[in-house]
């Protein structure tokens, strides 16, 4: 590989960690060319990219940057997860590729500067999707608006339960009020 072409390898390999939230590493061994493309797809359905590249390219590519913890993980044939959405559907899927066994098992990731181990990844793909996470959140929000809302509306509440009931019991203990009796038909007059 001529320098122009490592640099310019480098220079994609440093823009797609620059948008990615978060990076994986992953082993990669012996997978037919039908299951990588599954795999691909499978990633990209999830706002996610896998990138195959030599270890000593990512290494500059990470160089002086939050991902630069990944360096520990690379060597052999590894190949990158990048997650430009929710970190936790792609974790999801990532571990959902259990029937591939050891020809591709996760090594560990970064995701905020924070180096991940496989394990950490594992318990990142239980977590909800993150659109439960924002409505569980808003749930917990609104309880307190809503207790708040009914306590400052309980006086007039109960202040209107009185007045109907006073009202009930004062109508209950008047008398009912006669219906006009009906007009007596007239006799027709004697001719």
């Amino acid at each position: 590989m001529k320098k122009s072409e490592k640099t310019a390898v480098v220079e994609q390999l440093a823009a797609q960690f620059a948008r990615a939230s978060m990076a994986l590493v992953s082993e990669y061994r012996g997978l037919s060319a039908a299951e990588s493309t599954d795999l691909r797809r499978r990633v990209r359905e999830v706002a996610g990219e896998l990138k195959v590249a030599k270890n000593t390219l990512v290494r500059l590519a990470i160089k002086e940057t939050p991902f630069a913890v990944l360096d520990e993980r690379l060597g052999g044939p590894v190949v990158i997860i990048f997650c430009y959405g929710d970190p936790v559907t792609v974790a999801k899927t990532v571990a959902g590729l259990r029937d591939l066994g050891d020809r591709f098992k996760v090594r560990g990731g970064v995701i905020g500067g924070k180096g991940l181990s496989a394990e950490e990844v594992q318990a990142l793909a239980t977590l909800p999707p993150r659109e439960v996470v924002m409505a569980q959140l808003l749930g917990l929000l609104q309880a307190p608006a809503t207790r708040l809302v009914r306590l400052l509306n309980e006086p007039g509440s109960a202040l209107a339960r009185v007045i109907d009931a006073i009202g009930r019991k004062s109508g209950a203990g008047a008398p009912a009020p006669e219906a006009p009796a009906a007009a007596a038909p007239e006799a027709p007059a004697p001719a």
